[in-house]
């Protein structure tokens, strides 16, 4: 069993720069040109560090319209008022490491040419491409449910606007308010997300004294990660206003009506005051009209360095990319965003390259002071990302150790934003 705590991820982080900060091989052609599409978490990670440790042999393009990130991760802190808007939103500041940003979104991949198209008509010619889009939401997944049903049952499942509303929302409710989450199907971007969010609704609902409110999730899976962890929290924390239903329960969901605010399964049909719907999920829209993406809507890789298995000049990375045991979050989006980051400078600037070594740990909170967490080590085994080492709190744990773990969080998102962003 391993641990990770504040002292542990700094220094994977460190040793992680370490083997990227290696002298590069210089070539006395052009410059070999990075463009990196998504300025998420493995996007931004890939993009600065190869600019900063190639020592100026590589030209490193990121290109990403949004001038701010909002992140996805701690944004459920931000629902259940732990911490403001403002310390989950995040400037670009990659130009001090050479990255060259181009404010626009990147329309389509032309394989052949090796070259992005941006919105605005120009093309970035590429000799490696990094694609990090993130996830899409499948809209027509759940019935009833749609892209414009989103303004009134949010899924805040990309954070921004849709946190905003769903925020908005949940402080509007009177005490008696009835919740329903609708959570996702597996894989889905950051697996105890759902469950860390119901955590942070009740907080709010028990810290207004909303005694005799409810929220109610309907599952479409039978488990889910670190469930027994959440439900002896729910029990500790926010007694009977929990109820967590699987498909044997409520028999499978048959749709949802925005206009009634109803959602119907085959149990019951449900009146509620707020519907947080978080739909089934894809890799980004650009990966897939690409050619990147398999039967599945994600893209499968080479688990050795993150390359597509469809394209020797791409890497996939990030909640897009098929990643074996590890789990769609930004802790492992950042760790594979560095083997990344060594490969191409392995292959653009004949640096030295090492095994792909991997790593994640997801922290969950449930009540101020009370926090949880899950992780482990990878490595590339039998054609996939396999699980080496692992580790989850225990139930029962002590206060302490649920304090310790809560400030571990924090110093986590502290160092990894300005890993990411610098």
């Amino acid at each position: 069993m391993i641990s990770m705590t504040r002292r542990h991820f700094s220094t994977a982080l460190l040793a992680g720069a370490g083997v990227l900060a290696m002298p590069a091989v210089l070539r006395a052609q052009a410059k070999p040109r990075l463009v990196v599409v998504g300025g998420g978490p493995a996007g931004a990670t890939v993009a600065r560090y190869v600019a900063k440790d190639s020592n100026g042999a590589i030209d490193v393009t990121l290109v990403e319209p949004a001038k701010k990130f909002i992140t996805c991760f701690h944004s459920n802190l931000y629902l259940g008022d732990y911490r403001p808007w403002e310390s989950i939103a995040h400037d670009y500041n990659l130009g001090a490491a050479g990255v060259k940003k181009v404010d626009q979104a990147a329309t389509t991949i032309d394989r052949d040419k090796k070259e992005v198209r941006l919105a605005d008509g120009s093309v970035v010619p590429y000799d490696r491409l990094v694609v990090a889009p993130g996830i899409d939401l499948d809209f027509d997944s759940v019935p009833g449910w749609s892209e414009a049903a989103a303004e009134v049952m949010p899924h805040a499942w990309k954070a921004g606007p849709q946190t905003q509303l769903l925020k908005k929302q949940l402080d509007a409710l009177q005490d008696g308010a009835t919740i329903v989450m609708i959570a996702p199907p597996n894989p889905y971007r950051c697996p105890p997300g759902p469950y860390e969010r119901v955590s942070c609704m009740a907080r709010v609902l028990k810290a207004k004294g909303h005694g005799k409110s409810r929220i109610v999730v309907i599952d479409p899976k039978d488990r889910f990660s670190k469930m027994a962890l959440f439900q002896e929290g729910w029990q500790n924390h926010y007694p009977g206003m929990i109820e967590w239903m699987d498909p044997k329960m409520h028999g499978g969901l048959k749709s949802v009506d925005p206009k009634t605010m109803t959602v119907t399964t085959d149990l019951e049909s449900i009146k509620a005051d707020l519907v947080n719907v978080i739909p089934k999920q894809m890799a980004g829209k650009i990966a897939r009209d690409a050619g990147l993406a398999n039967a599945t809507g994600y893209c499968p890789i080479d688990p050795t360095n993150m390359k597509s298995a469809n394209d020797p000049s791409i890497f996939v990375l990030g909640d897009a990319s098929i990643a074996g045991a590890m789990p769609k979050s930004a802790f492992a989006a950042n760790s594979q965003a560095k083997v990344v980051a060594m490969a191409v400078r392995g292959e653009l600037a004949g640096a030295r390259t090492f095994p792909a070594r991997y790593s994640n740990t997801c922290w969950s909170i449930l009540a101020p002071d009370d926090t949880v967490k899950i992780g482990g080590r990878y490595e590339a085994k039998d054609g996939a990302i396999a699980e080496v080492e692992g580790f989850v709190s225990k139930t029962g744990e002590s206060k302490d150790e649920r304090r310790q773990t809560s400030e571990e969080n924090m110093g986590w998102y502290k160092g990894i934003v300005a890993d990411i962003f610098g």
